[in-house]
């Protein structure tokens, strides 16, 4: 212990006693710390904590991003502690929350620089970022520990990445663009004629449904499945569109499917024997692949600004969406009055190295080979996932954090662990 590191371990002990006994534990041999450039900043593992050349300019233009007159000001990620003293200069500010987001990565810098006058200040709180189920308002969070993240504090760093892309995710429907545009105009026909998907809503008196999606956990249970099918009386099934040719080649034929995607296609949702099948889907699916099937359609909006025109002309039910076809598929489910809702193939990852069930690798989007993200599974370990898929899981836990009145069902621990749901004893060991 040097005499940095005893002294900013006394503030720590004396302001937040149990978060200082908590961090003395932390493990620091996995870290290889290198000072770099000409502003002396810490790289590891080649992430830079802050900028090489001018640190404190970097924190001013960071804090140029927050409204000069917050009072409130959350932070996550500690760093080097220049934007915590950049932030400490703004007279209106009455609270600074920072939020530790890799444990073995501060009590390092504790070690090597002095952070007392941001440690000491009464304006500050610290705390651990996974302690908190959602993040807060006005925040920033330091890029290089977006990377850094530990495996503790990992989910809060997936909602602030996916809160940082949102405008940029969301870009493609902020705006009318011509093709979308020209997609609404092929498929209004289609929509004016076809009954409306709020008829649904309501309809299963607190039946049980299973949701299917298309993560590779899915092939695990094809042959449970086929047997749920068969049975005379069943929970309802409702199938996301890239889950519906593998069921079907299964023989599973699912009740319901539900599509959204612009770039859906019959190969995806084959027509034929589609007579029993009902298809609920929104304006985007192109208007050969809803003409050919052979069920029953039902149609309906999300509340992208996308569909407001039509919307008026109209007037359809809406599914929540937020980037992938499952959130409507579960939304339907629990607008039809599901009270106990099971998911299978909800993985968000890549578990075995493999990205779909039914698909071959690369088929329904990046290779595995591409993944450079990870989040954890049901065993609490890491696996490989892709950026968009984190966000995607972030949404559903939200969503079902929204619903307390249904019961969700996970039947997979190879996938993500997601928040809200109970493993299904009749599925998971």
């Amino acid at each position: 212990m040097n005499e940095t590191f005893q002294a900013n371990g006394e503030v720590l002990e004396r302001r937040w006693p149990a978060l200082w006994a908590r961090l003395q534990g932390e493990d620091l041999t996995a870290l290889s710390p290198r000072v770099t450039g000409c502003g002396s900043t810490l790289s590891i593992d080649g992430v830079q904590l802050t900028s090489r050349y001018d640190r404190v300019g970097e924190a001013r233009l960071q804090a140029d991003s927050l409204a000069l007159d917050s009072t409130v000001v959350h932070l996550y990620g500690t760093a080097l502690g220049d934007l915590q003293g950049v932030l400490l200069e703004r007279p209106a500010l009455r609270t600074l929350q920072v939020y530790i987001v890799n444990s073995a990565l501060f009590v390092m810098v504790l070690g090597l620089l002095d952070q007392r006058l941001w440690l000491g200040d009464p304006r500050v709180e610290l705390s651990l970022a996974g302690e908190q189920v959602e993040m807060a308002l006005p925040f920033f969070a330091l890029p290089g520990e977006m990377v850094l993240a530990d495996d503790f504090n990992a989910r809060m760093r997936d909602r602030l990445v996916s809160e940082t892309h949102l405008a940029f995710n969301n870009r493609h429907f902020a705006a009318a663009q011509p093709h979308l545009l020209q997609r609404l105009q092929e498929t209004e026909t289609l929509v004016r004629s076809d009954p409306d998907v709020a008829r649904l809503f309501d309809t299963l008196q607190g039946r049980e449904v299973l949701v299917i999606a298309t993560g590779p956990s899915l092939e695990q249970h094809f042959a449970a499945l086929k047997a749920i099918a068969a049975r005379a009386e069943r929970p309802l099934i409702i199938c996301v569109d890239t889950a519906y040719r593998p069921l079907r080649k299964q023989g599973i034929v699912p009740d319901l499917v539900v599509s959204v995607d612009q770039l859906i296609s019959e190969r995806y949702l084959p027509p034929d024997d589609s007579q029993a099948v009902t298809l609920v889907y929104l304006p985007l699916v192109p208007a050969d692949v809803l003409q050919r099937w052979q069920g029953p359609r039902y149609a309906g909006y999300s509340a992208s600004p996308l569909f407001d025109a039509m919307r008026q002309r109209l007037p359809r039910g809406s599914l929540h969406t937020a980037g992938s076809v499952l959130h409507p598929a579960v939304d339907l489910a629990v607008k039809m009055g599901a009270r106990r809702i099971t998911l299978f193939g909800a993985d968000f990852a890549f578990p075995h190295d493999k990205t779909h069930a039914g698909w071959l690798d690369s088929e329904l989007g990046p290779s595995v080979k591409a993944a450079r993200y990870w989040l954890h599974d049901g065993h609490g370990q890491r696996v490989k996932t892709q950026l968009n898929f984190r966000s995607y899981l972030l949404e559903l836990e939200r969503f079902i954090a929204r619903h307390p009145q249904v019961q969700f069902f996970n039947t997979s621990r190879d996938g993500a662990l997601i928040a809200g749901t109970h493993y299904h004893p009749e599925f998971v060991a």
